[in-house]
């Protein structure tokens, strides 16, 4: 089943079944996250959850490349 075929089954349904689905597809999407959660531990949900996974980057990491130099 299409991703558009999804939608207008959707669109057929009243709007308080329309909330149902919406409300079941957050609970699925909460119940992945879940999952993941426990596959990848080290791995903390949110901005920064990556932080240190690809070790630790250099003092200079935002300086313009010396390359750019002239062009700046």
């Amino acid at each position: 089943m299409s991703t558009i075929e999804l939608i207008e089954m959707i669109e057929k349904l009243p709007a308080d079944k329309q909330k149902e689905v919406k409300d079941f597809t957050a609970f699925l999407l909460s119940k992945n996250l879940e999952e993941k959660a426990k596959m990848y531990p080290h791995i903390k949900p949110g901005l920064g959850g990556g932080k240190g996974i690809f070790g630790e980057l250099p003092d200079d990491f935002d300086e313009p490349l010396p390359e750019m130099k002239p062009y700046m």
